[in-house]
């Protein structure tokens, strides 16, 4: 008998009693390669020393206290760290507990910065089709998972959706990948243009999308392209890099490797590891100006925003990963890693796409490899690699209706950023014969 809600109450957990580097063990003493990071959050593994020491000295030092009173000196540090590192001039950090918040706060700075700047019209949000901002009602309305949104739909405020930048399904034969960025582009503008230029607050992307649709990194010059079109218009870009970010892909900001600065980045998971729960939303110079010059403030703001405790962590956390050069590790094993799974995978017949960037892979599973044809979903195929892996001493993160919210199974990886090659070939093993047991 349990007290706890917990999220699939039907569903009997194992008890999670010790964590060490990238494994987990519970309380039978059954040990697991945590290969995604729960969901991409654990990017140093577990019980890392230096993160539990910052967490302890922060405690002994001062564990919390409310920010519409004090600042920390610990909360100012890592928004330097973060600043610095950040693309542009993307220098304001507001700090907040996790992922969905950040997007709620990235929303609602850019609705504020409208009605301080006298574009009060400015109330529409375009996203992306098969996208996930957070399970909040705001970040749930812009975000374009059909399954997540359908119970909650009369609550969710008004939001506008176009295509996925999706090239294994949705790339033309014809098309190079600068005419497909294009096409999508186009797309953009048609609907900025219907739904009227001055009435556009943001776009919202992920820069590399995460769990509903499996690690679809864009092509090249998309995010530009996107970038181009938002300029024109004098909309905001919002990139998501609440799951793609702090590393994931090799980069601290995904949106490096793409060349394009948004006015509004978000971030979470990766940035504290999972050793406390953060996140945070940065903005541009041009965006805090308007707030400090005109109003003076952010109307907005939670209880735990800027904790002092967890921002030791992620402090911890984002030295850790410079100190020992993690980086170069991310991109190294994740090319080591994709290229183990399309050698091993090479000739099978129901995986259908192998991609992502980094430690950031997702593997599409079909019916059909060369028609592409999905699997039946009444299936369950992704609930039951899910199941069969997790007996083989391996956590993975698969989901289905990757295509359209229905349609599609895939499976996504997010291994620790301090995987060795043995690690990887491990993960890549336990992948392969759970595939073949389901399959």
């Amino acid at each position: 008998m349990t007290h706890v809600f917990h999220r699939n109450p039907k569903v009997s957990l194992k008890t999670a009693v010790n964590g060490k580097g990238i494994r987990l063990f519970d309380s039978d003493g059954k040990s697991y390669i945590d290969a995604c990071g729960g969901a991409a959050v654990s990017c140093l593994g577990h019980g890392h020393p230096a993160v539990i020491e910052a967490i302890k000295h922060q405690l002994d030092t001062i564990a919390y206290a409310h920010t519409s009173f004090f600042t920390t000196q610990v909360a100012e540090d890592l928004a330097d760290f973060l600043q610095k590192k950040a693309p542009g001039n993307l220098n304001h950090v507001y700090f907040v507990s996790g992922g969905s918040e950040a997007v709620e706060a990235a929303m609602k700075l850019a609705r504020q910065y409208f009605v301080e700047i006298d574009q009060t019209e400015r109330r529409h949000f375009i996203a992306r089709r098969q996208s996930y901002h957070g399970n909040t009602l705001g970040a749930l309305a812009i975000g374009g998972n059909a399954w997540r949104r359908q119970p909650f739909l009369p609550l969710l405020i008004e939001a506008h959706h176009v295509s996925p930048c999706y090239a294994y399904r949705d790339q033309l034969s014809s098309e190079s990948e600068e005419q497909y960025a294009s096409r999508l582009a186009r797309e953009l503008e048609d609907k900025i243009l219907e739904l009227g230029p001055s009435t556009v607050a943001a776009f919202v992307a992920e820069t590399v999308v995460g769990a509903t649709a499996g690690a679809v990194p864009p092509v090249k010059t998309y995010l530009q392209k996107i970038r181009a079109v938002c300029d024109k218009y004098g909309v905001l870009l919002i990139l998501d890099e609440v799951m793609s970010g702090m590393g994931r892909t090799g980069h601290l900001f995904a949106c490096e490797e793409d060349g394009v600065v948004p006015d509004i980045i978000t971030i979470a998971k990766g940035l504290g590891a999972g050793y406390q729960p953060i996140g945070a939303t940065l903005c541009t110079d041009k965006i805090y100006d308007v707030i400090v010059n005109g109003s003076g403030f952010f109307q907005h703001g939670h209880t735990y925003i800027g904790h002092a405790t967890a921002c030791a962590a992620s402090l911890a956390v984002q030295k850790t990963i410079q100190e020992q050069n993690l980086l170069a590790n991310v991109l190294q094993r994740g090319e080591q890693l994709r290229g183990e799974l399309h050698q091993t995978f090479a000739n099978h017949p129901h995986i259908g796409d192998i991609r992502g960037r980094g430690l950031f892979v997702g593997i599409e599973l079909v019916q059909d490899r060369e028609s592409k044809k999905p699997l039946d979903p009444a299936l369950k195929t992704h609930a039951r690699i899910k199941a069969q892996a997790k007996e083989n001493g391996l956590l993975v993160y698969p989901m289905g209706g990757t295509i359209d919210g229905r349609l599609g199974d895939h499976i996504l990886l997010a291994p620790p950023f301090i995987c060795t090659e043995a690690d990887i070939s491990d993960i890549v093993g336990r992948l392969s014969d759970t595939v073949s047991q389901v399959l």
